[in-house]
């Protein structure tokens, strides 16, 4: 009953016990209570600590129990001097943060310039990122493009998913379709939607994006390398265009717990589709692959069976086929 102020259940009898009658010793209490001598004699001990016990001026050497109204209140007392105390701590350690953050913004080499910020190489992207994730108050958007992630990548988003799903942060990510052939990817998105999380997966993607609340956005300098830096806006017609393209891509995405439909003999796979508009234009088996995130040879498997599918002898005459028959 008394817990909350700081007894337990053992001191708490003492107490009682205390208080019923005074005068017997340790070994009585002991029988009256079904403790163990050491657990009376740490609970006399605790007792007086919290002033709850004091020497009796009727039996010199022997402790009386202070009234209930008195003691309580004491303790009660003693609690609002630790809250307070501890408020006092948090405001100082408020206030050090601060300057700290102050301190260091001086020294930082990527500064905020009109609501857009230069996030120059993967420490500054990893710390805004942090930063970002750390302030969420109710959702985070990504677009993940290039199939399997890294390792480190995997490792350094984990944690500060964890953080999020853990505050009922709502988050939404778009992986691309290879990501379902690589082994600690899909583990990855299996894990964020055990955890709570939404994963869907698209053939094609658009460049890599973060949005954080609906208000600020985190997109590569250069798509093809996110090693040489990232950009976080915060500018509302920015990220409001942003937030248009996630959504229509998350809405033509397919969730991770669902298979996508295999294509009929008639008629090709999303991910096929993709390859051949890719290759109609002009690209490379390499830059197609790179675009789908699969292999070159995957790409090239790919076509392979396509052609084999159309009845075509080359790449050109299986563009021909494809658009009689309304693929592309």
């Amino acid at each position: 009953m008394l817990q909350s102020l700081g007894l337990g259940p053992d001191v708490e009898a003492v107490y009682r016990g205390m208080l019923a009658d005074p005068s017997g010793g340790v070994v009585e209490l002991c029988v009256r209570l079904g403790l163990t001598e050491t657990q009376v004699r740490d609970g006399l001990d605790r007792l007086v600590d919290l002033d709850l016990l004091r020497p009796s001026r009727d039996s010199p050497g022997a402790l009386r129990a202070v009234s209930p109204e008195l003691g309580l209140e004491l303790l009660l007392r003693r609690q609002e001097e630790d809250l307070i105390r501890r408020q006092q701590e948090l405001a100082r350690s408020k206030a050090a943060a601060a300057q700290a953050v102050s301190e260091f913004a001086e020294l930082r080499p990527n500064t905020a310039v009109d609501g857009a910020e230069r996030l120059v190489g993967m420490d500054a992207i990893q710390s805004r990122l942090e930063e970002l994730a750390h302030g969420l108050t109710r959702e985070c958007l990504a677009i993940l493009p290039g199939g399997a992630l890294s390792e480190a990548s995997l490792e350094a988003s984990r944690p500060l998913d964890r953080r999020a799903l853990g505050r009922g942060i709502e988050m939404r990510s778009v992986y691309q379709d290879s990501a379902r052939n690589d082994r600690m990817t899909l583990a990855y998105a299996r894990w964020l939607t055990e955890e709570g999380g939404q994963v869907r997966t698209s053939p094609l993607l658009p460049p890599r994006l973060l949005i954080f609340d609906r208000t600020v956005a985190v997109v590569p300098i250069d798509p093809a390398n996110s090693r040489l830096g990232a950009l976080c806006t915060s500018a509302p017609g920015i990220v409001a265009s942003l937030l248009t393209l996630f959504e229509q891509t998350w809405g033509s995405a397919v969730p991770l717990g669902a298979d996508r439909p295999r294509p009929t003999d008639s008629r090709p796979s999303a991910g096929e589709v993709e390859l051949l508009k890719l290759l109609a234009s002009g690209m490379t088996d390499e830059a197609a692959g790179h675009r789908l995130g699969v292999s070159l040879r995957t790409v090239r498997r790919q076509m392979s069976a396509l052609m084999e599918r159309l009845q075509a002898t080359s790449r050109f005459e299986a563009g021909l086929k494809a658009a009689q028959q309304g693929w592309l």
